[in-house]
């Protein structure tokens, strides 16, 4: 088989299935396609019932040189919405993918506007999904929401009573904001008007991670409580508290679906939870120290997990076994990530130093030397082309994957970077430091979404 033709799966609702077990095609219309850059794929919006739907098509492993041909013809045999009116529309839409796939991205980065965010340090930065906007939290108790192209402060989100450590937009919406804060409340925003929908009370200790489900109903947040609670967005009601650690809970992750959620405890263990029932149906051990960090990969196949006894480990979700422990780090790691295809993992270290391993073989393929301190905050680009590091030599670096060379530093901090983060297109990047400032990094902006109507 070509590459990329068995990376050509369906996604509807909350579960994975192929489409060929959907309703007979009279029954669904096509209304347009939405084209997903990174990862790779297509949306169908579709007529169902009276009802609009939509399922995405992924394509993890599209590349430049993938088979146009094949890869259509493999999709046509198990996706009824895609009839042969639309096959021509199908590879048009495939060969804007590979052509945006090909697109070279070596250009420099400028320091665009340093902004004077707040009167304390920062704590965590976040993207909205198009990158026009971006949240910084602060020891000042705030967050604040700002224009990513003017540096304009549009809102500041005042109301918590102590350290503001965790946020979090609710992409790829961005028309929500979460706070997390050491005063043991979260509390939701309107991204717009900075207005407080709901706060979120019942933790006993200070709240230190959250996130958002990708459909933006659900949130999560974790304490050093040692539990972790899921929160109705609608209601602004608990929907149940996820206990069992034994220590604090400082990392958790939504898998793509939106239908688990894997959490990190400095107990040495990682849970999984069922997020309907809020059971645990599964504990990761093997640690032999506190999780410092934990991610699904996109297709759900796989959970990273980073911790302080200087090693990350690689779950299979299929087994709930080990599949890997990724070691070569000489102190804890910090922080772990994905690539959106799943196949390499990025690893930041107190040693100063950061690694990228084959998610498969548990092979370092590349190590990132260059920081004179430890490395707290790692991300790969959207594209997957690209590494950023945050450091507290007060340095950001931007690296190459394949090559592990170090492209630039982002310099001018004059404390420790805590947080950093790409936009969705890559050519905008935000550090935030314990100076009190955040930066904007560009290299030229881009249209983020096509849409394609039948």
């Amino acid at each position: 088989m070509e590459p990329g033709a068995g990376a050509a799966c369906a996604r509807s609702g909350s579960s994975w299935k192929p489409s060929v077990y959907g309703p007979p095609r009279n029954m669904m219309k096509l209304k347009r396609f939405l084209l997903r850059y990174y990862p790779p794929g297509i949306m169908l919006e579709y007529e169902k019932g009276g009802e609009l739907k939509t399922k995405s098509i992924d394509l993890l492993d599209l590349s430049p040189e993938t088979d146009t041909e094949k890869l259509v013809a493999v999709i046509r045999e198990t996706e009824p919405l895609i009839t042969e009116s639309r096959t021509a529309q199908l590879k048009q839409l495939i060969c804007r993918l590979q052509e945006k796939l090909s697109q070279q991205d070596d250009g420099r980065f400028y320091l665009f506007k340093t902004l004077q965010a707040h009167i304390l340090p920062l704590t965590n930065v976040a993207f909205n999904k198009s990158g026009s906007r971006f949240i910084t939290g602060s020891y000042d108790r705030t967050c604040r929401i700002w224009d990513t192209i003017s540096g304009e402060e549009l809102q500041t989100l005042e109301g918590h009573k102590n350290v503001v450590y965790a946020v979090a937009f609710n992409n790829p919406y961005g028309d929500k904001v979460a706070t997390g804060s050491f005063d043991k409340t979260c509390k939701l925003w309107c991204a717009e008007t900075g207005k407080c929908f709901h706060t979120y009370r019942g933790h006993t200790a200070e709240i230190v991670c959250l996130a958002f489900n990708p459909q933006s109903t659900v949130m999560a947040t974790g304490s050093m409580d040692t539990t972790a609670k899921l929160w109705n967005i609608e209601t602004g009601m608990e929907m149940a508290m996820l206990e069992g650690h034994s220590s604090e809970v400082v990392t958790l992750s939504f898998n793509t679906d939106g239908n688990q959620l894997v959490t990190g405890s400095f107990d040495h263990t990682a849970s999984l939870w069922d997020v309907v029932s809020g059971r645990r149906v599964h504990m990761l051990i093997g640690h032999t120290a506190e999780i410092s960090s934990v991610q699904f990969n996109w297709d759900c196949s796989l959970i990273a997990t980073g911790s302080i006894d200087k090693t990350c480990k690689v779950w299979d979700m299929r087994n709930m076994k080990c599949m890997a422990t990724l070691g070569g780090h000489q102190a804890e790691v910090l922080d772990v990530c994905f690539n959106y295809t799943g196949q390499l993992i990025a690893t930041a270290s107190a040693d100063g130093t950061a690694r990228v391993y084959s998610a498969a073989t548990g092979l370092c393929i590349a190590r990132l030397e260059g920081h004179d301190g430890e490395i707290s905050k790692i991300c790969f680009n959207p594209k997957g082309s690209h590494i950023l590091t945050a450091s507290a030599d007060k340095t950001a670096r931007l690296w190459d994957v394949a090559s592990g060379s170090c492209l630039q530093v982002l310099g001018g901090h004059t404390d420790e970077i805590f947080s950093c983060a790409f936009n969705y297109e890559s050519d905008i990047i935000i550090t935030g430091s314990k100076d009190n400032t955040c930066k904007i990094w560009r290299m030229q902006w881009r249209d983020d979404v096509e849409q394609y109507y039948l």
